[in-house]
């Protein structure tokens, strides 16, 4: 197929809802990592958590997002994504706001009335009620406003347009904390999602195809999710796949605290972390393309592999420039498995249940989230303070990166290939 081809088939596989909930998402993104990105170190340096309480807040923040998305595609089945969407978006905008007010004077009574910790926990729930909406959404948008020859491309797309709000909003975040504070990097993300509450209502149409079951009442949407659920080999698929998330976090919830701790206390660690978002940026479509023949399982099993591998790189020569290169690494895996995780899934859903299934396809990123903010927290607490040998850190992250990919690929020899044979 030739380029001018390709593009025509591009041009017209996607109806317009696909742009718009894809641009969404780009601007949610935004919000979502530069809020991240800023997140251990805000908890730590301004409201004076230590590493671990720190570490474990972050996790929780990323956790609850991701975990809460299985609902929140079941409900967006229900809802329909318009309505999803939009609600979604004005949830962030109020989130994001209270996040950076925690310092506010007109919160001192609320602070005064119960223990920071508590109060922050509380906060830091709140916008896992929104993502849990935008997430399933979005991918079951693009399910729907696809035509089927160009759906891989498609979460390819989607994908790509993920790390460009991934990479400005780090960028971003640096920018603000820099010249005005940290506290206003989560003022800056509730002005992004509230324009996309805008946005949504006056430009996005629901998608649905032709033939497409419809999501009759609440009974069925429930329905739905306990068929979801009692189907063993694919929650045990997604437990295992848990492992690698786990590992990726750790960029975000104690990368920035190593750097600043261990490495160059005077170092951006917002800026840094754009290495993985830019890495996805140039090389998605080439890699999607060199590896568009490759199964879709062998893809993500060789993607966990290459991400888990790469942090031996920052265990063998800590330094700012050798974190660069460890998240690039890590991307290259990513870019191999991501979009083909999300293929994968999609191919999986019965007709009215892409919001459910793709759903919980965010499951293993929550839980790796949640265990990986303990995880990672007890470990810059144990071999940054207690063993004052912080470069082991990343020898236990890479071992539960690789662990995980051998155990996909024993899944595959064991479980898949018996009882799923069309995915």
């Amino acid at each position: 197929m030739t380029f001018s081809e390709r593009f025509q088939e591009i041009r017209t596989g996607f109806e317009r809802p696909f742009w718009v909930a894809n641009v969404s998402e780009l601007f949610e993104r935004l919000s979502y990592y530069a809020a991240f990105a800023s997140l251990p170190r805000y908890l730590h340096e301004s409201l004076n958590f230590g590493v671990e309480r720190a570490s474990s807040l972050a996790g929780l923040f990323g956790g609850l997002v991701w975990f809460l998305a299985a609902f929140g595609g079941a409900l967006a089945d229900r809802m329909g994504f318009r309505r999803a969407l939009s609600l979604a978006y004005l949830i962030l905008a109020v989130s994001y706001f209270l996040l950076g007010s925690i310092g506010s004077p007109w919160l001192a009574p609320v602070r005064n009335a119960m223990p920071l910790v508590v109060l922050v926990t509380l906060i830091l729930m709140l916008p896992a009620l929104g993502i849990a909406l935008v997430k399933p959404s979005v991918v079951g948008t693009t399910a729907r406003a696809s035509k089927e020859n160009v759906r891989s491309i498609g979460y390819s797309i989607y994908y790509t347009v993920v790390n460009v709000g991934g990479a400005l909003g780090p960028f971003l975040a640096g920018w603000v904390h820099l010249h005005l504070s940290v506290d206003k990097v989560f003022d800056m993300a509730a002005l992004s999602v509230f324009v996309m509450f805008f946005a949504v209502l006056l430009l996005f149409k629901e998608p649905r195809r032709t033939g497409e079951a419809q999501t009759e009442s609440l009974g069925q949407v429930a329905r739905n999710f306990v068929t979801v659920v009692s189907n063993w080999r694919f929650m045990l698929f997604l437990v295992i796949f848990s492992g690698y998330y786990i590992a990726f976090w750790q960029q975000f919830i104690i990368l920035p605290l190593y750097i600043h701790e261990y490495v160059n206390a005077s170092s951006n660690t917002e800026i840094l972390l754009m290495a993985d978002s830019l890495t996805v940026i140039a090389l998605q479509m080439a890699v999607s393309i060199l590896t568009r023949k490759m199964p879709s399982f062998r893809g993500i099993t060789l993607g966990t592999l290459i991400s888990g591998l790469a942090w031996l790189l920052l265990a063998s020569h800590p330094s700012v420039t050798m974190a660069v290169t460890t998240l690039i690494v890590v991307a290259i895996g990513e870019i191999t498995q991501q979009p083909r995780y999300y293929e994968y899934i999609s191919r999986l859903a019965p007709s009215g249940q892409q919001g459910t299934y793709m759903g919980f396809a965010f499951l293993p990123i929550g839980i790796g989230s949640l265990v990986g903010g303990w995880f990672g927290g007890f470990l810059i607490h144990r071999f940054g303070e207690v063993l004052h040998q912080p470069d082991h850190i990343w020898w236990a992250v890479s071992a539960v990166g690789v662990a995980t990919a051998v155990l996909l690929w024993v899944y595959d020899r064991l479980v898949r290939r018996d009882a799923w044979q069309t995915a």
